[in-house]
């Protein structure tokens, strides 16, 4: 078992004693949906956070995006203390929520029409920012689909252009919640591999929210196990898989027993309510 031991490096993502209750009255009754997480992550660095469902995992995207301030505690990213939402990171859901109306491309352009310092310069810029969106959607394989609307693509589809419009700014972290829940297994393990290349390519940080065990084993660097609300980190486990990992690595006796280990542990929690041993 690994410790909560902090990496040596600087850290890129910086949690310090971080608390969340909802709203002051929840805070006067020390009802928290998040407490006590202490935190680093390493520039570069893929984490995956997974628990049972309603321990706080897509809270805890929030606190580190800025959408929602702590209670108690201070959250950095990129040595800069976070007090409103931040500009350097790209998000992705479980639904893609693609415009209708909006071609493929026009859906990935989408945030430099909106975020300065590319909305003053979209004008002025729109053939080299559609050229970026463009390659983007040919590495993730909808070549020939730019131009397409969203009802033209597939639920596989239109995830890919989601992870497009969330990297099309070039952030220097990539967050992920859900992203491949609603698809299919073959769909979904096709992402991975389109996502772990991406990552590998262009070294962003990527924090992933997922209920799947194995796409959190074959991604992530490291993967930490949430308890039950009120949520904390309980668990982390380094992956020391090498990379790059192929899908066959998902069929070793060395991967599953990692994966059987995290299900332990989450299993542990849902029987106990509280937290597990180190």
């Amino acid at each position: 078992m690994n410790s909560l031991a902090e990496p040596p490096s600087a850290p890129f993502v910086e949690f310090r004693d971080v608390w969340l209750a909802y709203n002051d009255e929840l805070l006067r009754a020390n009802q928290f949906a998040v407490e006590a997480i202490d935190l680093e992550v390493r520039r570069g660095e893929f984490i995956a956070i997974v628990g049972p469902s309603g321990c706080g995992k897509s809270t805890f995207m929030k606190l580190t995006t800025g959408l929602k301030m702590p209670s108690i505690g201070r959250i950095r990213v990129n040595g800069e203390r976070v007090t409103g939402p931040l500009k350097i990171s790209g998000m992705a859901f479980q639904a893609p929520s693609l415009l209708p109306w909006r071609t493929t491309v026009d859906n990935v352009l989408l945030p430099l029409e909106i975020v300065e310092p590319h909305r003053s310069q979209f004008r002025a810029r729109r053939q080299d920012y559609e050229a970026r969106a463009r390659m983007l959607l040919r590495k993730v394989g909808l070549a020939g689909y730019e131009d397409k609307y969203p009802w033209q693509l597939s639920g596989g589809m239109q995830q890919r252009a989601s992870i497009c419009r969330a990297l099309i700014h070039e952030p220097q972290m990539l967050l992920l919640d859900e992203p491949f829940g609603a698809l299919d297994a073959f769909t979904r393990e096709e992402l991975w591999c389109i996502l772990r290349d991406l990552q590998a390519e262009q070294k962003f940080n990527v924090i992933l929210v997922t209920h799947d065990l194995r796409e959190s084993v074959f991604l992530a660097d490291t993967v930490y196990v949430m308890s039950k609300s009120p949520g904390r980190f309980v668990v982390r486990r380094d992956i020391e898989l090498p990379r790059p990992r192929e899908l066959e690595l998902t069929y070793t006796r060395e991967f599953t027993d990692i994966v059987h280990e995290l299900r332990g542990h989450i299993g542990a929690l849902r029987k106990t309510g509280g937290e597990i041993s180190q």
